[in-house]
């Protein structure tokens, strides 16, 4: 039987970070992963001529001095990342349902002034919204990691609502809708988005946000060759199929149910519930614990459009559109134009060339659309099923032509995922988008432990802690010093 120092369950982001962080620091680590394509949301495909990214459009703290950019450091990657950087005039374009466009900046002097010009009265409540921001987002700068810790803290953040620190901050609601605006991110709800997440997310983009070009598989694949480099190895087509007990610690780990593999601990990347609904022999986790476990609330998934362009014919624009379709941006019932279609996040996919390839819409959509399809697997669902994608393409497609006309008369071919999709190829309960809820009534509950009662079988991934590539690499830290030490490990990724 062949034995690990470490095994770790999936190679997506999270999964691949934790295993280069530990063989890096000299642990013997394998990576399994059941799809033939390593990255999870990381993987592009390709569709025809074109290379189209699966999950991550557009990353945060990638600036020099910013937080994601001294782990890719350290990780080994950064260097080689092909990266094109944002509008630093506005990254973000906020289309609220009025037909009004508000741009939100690079830096958090130009975020203010940006603003202020639209709503000169709200300089001061800008001016304060901003530092409250900037105080969490601080939390976990390379400072902190210099110091020897991960984090600063957060935990009286993680307990405020988003939407109450607006009204605390600012007094006009058009602003705060615009403040709103770019919550697809982390798929907020009025009723439970914490201020953390929304101050950790936007505080990574407004330090400078940044896009890859030629897809985001090339940050996959960097980490699986430094992953390589150090001794680590990666194994596809490997699906675990059974976490193996000796009273409280994982013993084996069963692949593809037939082959074990010996291992002093077990990370796992995929979602909580999955992960324990594997364990064997089990003894330790209490049925009563999983039950709550599954009763925490997970995002809801996302409806995906690409479109690929006619030769020449759509000049690339250096920043995303947000496009409301309701009154209130954190509402998720469409409101005008018959269109049920609450927002659209539209992003293009950047290039070394002038012109663009690919575009994509992301759209927010419960599985109760999908339910008559829950049963099927992918390339097996049905003409009906292919019917309903391609009517719901069009309505995206046109209420985008509203906002920016010049697209449609220049798409070539349309391709679509659901959540459905997600779910068969990332192995998302419901194909969530960002995992487990990060509620603001309750963050000790929802801000799930790297640790387990399984001395032996340490967690990670979005369903952690901040949602997105920032807070999976950060919760990737998080798990590793469980087995490597925090002031270690922090310092070691802070002096990188």
């Amino acid at each position: 039987m062949a034995k690990e120092d470490v095994v770790i369950i999936g190679s997506g982001l999270g999964g691949l970070s934790a295993a280069v962080m530990l063989a890096r620091e000299g642990k013997r680590v394998l990576v399994v992963e059941r799809q033939r394509v390593v990255g999870g949301c990381l993987q592009s495909f390709r569709r025809g001529r074109h290379l189209l990214d699966t999950g991550i459009h557009y990353v945060g703290a990638l600036a020099d001095g910013a937080i994601l950019n001294q782990y890719f450091r350290y990780l080994g990657v950064m260097d080689r990342l092909r990266l094109a950087r944002l509008d630093d005039e506005g990254f973000d374009c906020i289309h609220l349902a009025d037909g009004s466009s508000y741009l939100h900046a690079a830096g958090y002097d130009r975020f203010v002034e940006t603003l202020a010009r639209d709503f000169p009265r709200e300089r001061a409540g800008l001016e304060a919204f901003c530092a409250r921001m900037r105080e969490v987002g601080e939390l976990i700068s390379p400072e902190v990691l210099r110091s020897g810790r991960l984090s600063a803290g957060g935990l009286e953040y993680m307990s405020l609502s988003a939407v109450g620190e607006l009204e605390r901050c600012i007094g006009d609601e058009k602003l705060r809708q615009v403040l709103a605006g770019s919550l697809p991110l982390y798929a907020g709800k009025r009723e439970s988005a914490s201020f953390y997440i929304h101050a950790m997310i936007n505080h990574s983009n407004i330090e400078g946000a940044y896009s890859f070009v030629g897809g985001t598989q090339q940050l996959a694949d960097l980490l699986v060759e430094e992953l390589r480099r150090h001794g680590g190895e990666i194994r596809t087509s490997a699906e675990v199929t059974r976490i193996h007990l000796n009273g409280d610690c994982v013993e084996w780990v069963e692949l593809n149910g037939e082959e074990r593999i010996e291992t002093a601990s077990v990370i796992s990347s995929i979602h909580p519930c999955h992960t324990f609904s594997l364990l064997d022999n089990n003894q330790v986790i209490k049925r009563a614990f999983y039950t709550r476990l599954q009763t925490l609330e997970n995002s809801y998934g996302i409806f995906t459009v690409y479109l690929t362009f006619k030769k020449d014919t759509v000049r690339y624009e250096n920043r995303n559109h947000y496009i409301y379709n309701t009154e209130d941006v954190w509402s998720l019932e469409g409101k005008f134009g018959g269109l049920d279609i609450p927002w659209v996040l539209f992003s293009m996919q950047a290039s070394d060339a002038p012109y663009c390839e690919v575009a994509t819409l992301l759209i927010p959509m419960q599985l109760k659309e999908l339910e008559r399809w829950l049963e099927t697997k992918s390339g097996h669902r049905g003409a009906d099923y292919e019917a309903f994608k391609a009517h719901f393409a069009e309505q995206i497609i046109e209420l985008v032509h509203q906002r920016i006309p010049y697209l449609k008369p220049a798409i070539e071919k349309v391709y679509t995922a659901s959540p459905l999709t997600y779910r068969d190829y990332t192995g998302t309960p419901d194909g969530s988008a960002y995992g487990i809820v990060k509620d603001f009534h309750n963050p000790i509950v929802n801000h799930l432990p790297a640790r387990t009662r399984i001395r032996n079988l340490l967690l990670t991934g979005q369903s952690l802690n901040v949602h997105g590539a920032l807070g999976v690499v950060v919760s990737s830290a998080v798990t590793c010093s469980e087995l490597l030490g925090v002031e270690y490990l922090a310092k070691k990724i802070g002096n990188a």
